[in-house]
């Protein structure tokens, strides 16, 4: 991109509640023939028909209140202004940006700033006909079911719950569980493990546990079970792309993975796993299935999502070296010997231009990609590991000149922040997703982690991924490979990850809140633990001046001493499946927060006035129709998040409102 068009890009389009709403550009999608951008094109409608099924495994009740809300912002034809109406499309935009009534990052039922009342006129506004009734329901008594869903704060409180000593299962609103105790869910899938299978599936990613008469049983996410009308949706564009796939091996996926959406058989997702990880060529490449498990409490069940995209071969060249290294990194780790892979290949790093995101990684999006999960896969076939690099660039961009690094940094490490704190952050996100998720082994004999570690499972394996990442930041061997060239990245990464660890992500909680999110806590873990490791030598100095709090690193060296030591000790926990050690190390340093500490961050963040959050209205891609043909394929770029949500409202509303 031009330095002209960068300047002249909208990046940030609105702030609402706690979210700034972004956008990002795409660059070299121009460039592609037109057998790629077509292939791109069905893709793209691929990513975004499953979008519906995010929202329920949210919350059962979700897309009953998202069509409504919906429903009324289409077909209300009374006052749409004042201070009740602007209430109201606030709410509606978060709940869209949360795909569902309880927020993205804290998983609390959002609370409306309206009243029942203003709801009731405004459902009484609507023509019944575009009303989303259940079946033989008045609109009285929908008024009044849906009044309760969103008021009542002893209704689904909370999507996720991760207390320690509370029922997970039962406490928690999402929808991957139906009258069922974390007891019984436990006790159904330890049934379905074995521990002698060294290439287990991943039991439980593509269903929901449900007890029904007495009888538990799994409800199967495919194109004739739940799910199935988006399913068929994903299914139709799919076969519509596979013949413009760019190899052979990528139409062998597809393929696979649409027998896996027909059957909801695990070992055909397994087989499409390791076809889609061996196939390396071609420029566009997408996600599309159930995949992460951060949103259920026992990380059994996979969230849908979508990502396409194109690589950046530039980049990609630049940084593709730390992929090539994977060996010499798993060698030169401080981890026990017998936790080591015995052969680290197969791994392949690239960075990505992102095309569109949808269901659970938009509208908030992460910065990097390691998959797939299942450990044997990884540990047998290797694993693709992306950067986001349009999406990375769009929130540096965005976050230009927002008073953050004065804020809170110290005058000393402003400037190498400023200077090197964009290329330490990739470097980062490189390593973590390659190397750190990529590394390690887990002995024969010993579980997946979810079955041993269970809840913690998630918050161990950012922490794991995240010291490996930390531990290499400072190693001379990347200034040696040219990956850098100023020792200063590396001290910049660490002045960054122990700000954000002990303080600065505090903005993203409620007061009085402990932290859940398994990213925040891994972060806290690693940040409390190294400060409390390194106090007889002041590896980590907390500071007061003119009355804030400071955090400032004395010894680069020793902290990187520390960080290995812990990567030593959270890599051995997930190879022995240790779930007591586990436990108490996320419990001790992951999970509670400093009080004062936490309202003094949020007071000098909200004297900057910005928003913690931030997602993106996603780019469009038209076609231009010749005779029915794609003669060519354009990138669009939206500038209003109301208009994309009521589009996509309209062309991908793939299931009813209640999936039984």
């Amino acid at each position: 991109m031009h330095n002209d068009q960068i300047d002249q890009f909208l990046w940030q389009t609105e702030q609402f509640a706690d979210i700034r709403i972004l956008r990002y550009r795409v660059e070299g999608f121009e460039n592609l023939s037109i057998q790629q951008k077509t292939f791109a094109y069905y893709l793209y409608h691929a990513a975004l028909a499953g979008r519906d099924i995010i929202y329920d495994q949210h919350f059962k009740y979700n897309l009953l209140i998202r069509k409504t809300l919906e429903a009324v912002i289409g077909h209300y034809h009374g006052d749409k202004s004042g201070s009740d109406w602007e209430e109201f499309m606030l709410f509606t935009k978060r709940v869209w940006f949360s795909n569902g009534i309880h927020h993205h990052n804290s998983m609390e039922k959002m609370k409306p700033g309206f009243t029942p009342e203003y709801l009731g006129k405004l459902i009484d506004g609507v023509p019944e006909l575009h009303l989303p009734l259940i079946k033989d329901q008045s609109v009285e008594e929908f008024k009044s079911f849906l009044t309760d869903l969103l008021f009542d704060p002893a209704i689904a409180p909370k999507r996720v719950v991760q207390d320690h000593g509370t029922d997970l299962v039962a406490a928690s609103a999402c929808n991957f569980y139906e009258n069922i105790t974390q007891s019984e869910a436990e006790l159904f899938y330890s049934k379905l493990v074995d521990t002698a299978d060294d290439q287990p599936v991943s039991v439980g990613l593509n269903s929901k546990l449900i007890k029904k008469d007495g009888v538990i049983r799994e409800k199967r996410y495919h194109i004739d079970g739940m799910y199935g009308k988006a399913i068929r949706k994903i299914v139709m564009w799919l076969e519509k792309a596979k013949p413009f796939a760019e190899t052979e091996l990528q139409r062998e996926s597809i393929e696979k993975l649409v027998r896996f959406y027909e059957t909801g058989n695990l070992r055909i997702f397994d087989d499409y796993s390791i076809s889609w990880v061996k196939d390396t060529v071609p420029a566009i490449d997408f996600v599309n299935g159930f995949i992460e498990v951060y949103g259920d409490p026992l990380g059994y069940h996979g969230a849908w999502q979508s990502m396409l995209s194109i690589r950046d071969e530039a980049m990609s060249k630049r940084f593709g070296i730390i992929s090539d290294m994977a060996a010499w990194f798993e060698e030169h780790s401080p981890i026990d010997k017998a936790f080591k892979r015995a052969e680290a290949e197969g791994v392949s790093y690239k960075i990505i231009q992102v095309l569109t995101q949808s269901g659970d990684n938009a509208p908030s999006s992460a910065i990097g990609v390691n998959l797939p999960n299942a450990d044997w896969i990884r540990s047998t076939y290797g694993s693709k590991s992306v950067s986001l690099g349009n999406i990375e660039d769009a929130y540096d961009m965005a976050s230009k000149s927002s008073g953050t690094i004065e804020e809170f940094y110290l005058p000393e490490q402003q400037d190498r922040v400023r200077q090197f704190g964009a290329i330490a952050s990739k470097i980062h996100t490189g390593l973590h997703e390659v190397i750190g998720h990529g590394s390690g082994r887990i002995l024969p004999g010993v579980g997946t982690p979810k079955e041993t570690l269970k809840s913690y499972s998630n918050a161990l394996e950012e922490a794991r991924a995240d010291l490996v990442a930390l531990y290499f930041m400072t190693d001379p061997v990347l200034i040696e490979k040219g990956l850098i060239d100023d020792e200063n990245v590396g001290k910049a990464e660490y002045d960054s990850y122990i700000l954000n660890g002990m303080m600065r992500q505090l903005v993203r909680v409620e007061p009085g809140q402990q932290l859940e999110e398994a990213h925040m806590r891994n972060r806290q873990l690693i940040a409390q633990w190294v400060f409390e490791k390194g106090k007889t030598d002041a590896v980590i100095e907390q500071c007061t001046i003119y009355g804030k709090t400071f955090f400032k690193i004395n010894d680069y060296q020793k902290l990187r001493v520390l960080f290995g030591a812990l990567l030593t000790e959270v890599q051995r926990i997930k190879s022995t499946g240790d779930y007591e050690a586990g436990r108490d190390l996320v419990e001790t340093y992951g999970v509670k927060v400093d009080k004062d500490l936490h309202i003094e961050v949020l007071e000098r963040w909200n004297k900057l006035g910005i928003a913690p959050f931030a997602g993106f209205i996603q780019p469009m891609l038209q076609a231009d129709m010749q005779e029915q043909t794609i003669h060519d394929v354009r990138v669009n770029y939206p500038d209003d998040f109301t208009t994309q949500m009521m589009y996509y409202a309209h062309h991908y509303a793939n299931l009813p409102v209640i999936n039984d």
